[in-house]
């Protein structure tokens, strides 16, 4: 009996709905940064998140794409990895990267993607058409 209430309860487990942001925020939808801390930004980047667990995006030269497997509305990205191409944002990247990689709450509401954290930062990002 106990192994089939066991495979019963690992059954439901794995029929279980995506519990981390992709499971909220649309999985075809690209979302473009607009401001950092109420202060709009002067550089190109953007975040999707394509399936479970996954998170990639543009940053203002190059690709990255990165795990993410806190259940929403928590936010915890993992070991990054990014394309190598130089541009004159990359100072702008490097700082983008950085401050993503300290988010810890997703909010997402319509076309509307809000990452914050206890310090008191916020990025903003708005869907794209």
């Amino acid at each position: 009996m106990l192994r089939l209430t066991t495979f019963a309860t690992l059954l439901v487990l794995g029929l279980c709905a995506d519990e981390t942001i992709s499971g909220y925020a649309d999985t075809e939808t690209s979302y473009r940064l607009t401001e950092i801390d109420g202060e709009r930004i002067t550089f190109s980047a953007t975040i999707s998140f394509p399936e479970a667990g996954r998170v990639s995006g543009r940053a203002p030269c190059n690709t990255y794409s990165a795990t993410q497997t806190a259940p929403y509305p928590w936010f915890e990205m993992g070991r990054t990895v990014a394309t190598r191409a130089a541009c004159p944002d990359l100072d702008k990247e490097q700082e983008y990267l950085n401050l993503l990689r300290q988010m810890t709450v997703s909010e997402v509401s319509g076309g509307v993607l809000i990452l914050s954290n206890d310090d008191g930062r916020q990025m903003v990002f708005q869907a794209e058409g």
